[in-house]
């Protein structure tokens, strides 16, 4: 599922997976580690989330001698439990419709 705002992708899969590496590991940077992803990348995504929201789904800390971080707000710990509830609706909803998609595609 996505959700776009204009021409954007506010809200998608790989976005929240980035939230739940951010919420595992503290940061951006090993968030991106994590996924095989650029810092850049990860950086972009998340700042596209952050201001397609009305208050921002992610806190960042400066680094220094701890090396700063990045937490999750109440906002972005929503989101993902919102959109992984949705996903299991959907997947119930649909198992019918998804098991003939299945059948479709070579084994």
């Amino acid at each position: 599922m996505r959700i776009r705002s204009g021409d954007a992708v506010a809200l998608g899969p790989g976005k929240v997976e980035l939230l739940e590496a951010i919420r595992e590991y503290g940061s951006i940077s090993a968030a991106a580690r994590s996924l095989d992803m650029s810092y850049r990348r990860a950086w972009l995504l998340i700042d596209e989330l952050n201001r397609s929201l009305k208050a921002p789904a992610t806190q960042s800390e400066q680094g220094g001698q701890s090396g700063g971080g990045c937490t999750l707000t109440a906002v972005g710990e929503n989101i993902i439990r919102l959109y992984r509830d949705v996903e299991v609706q959907a997947q119930r909803s649909c198992a019918k419709q998804i098991a003939e998609l299945t059948r479709l595609i070579r084994c």
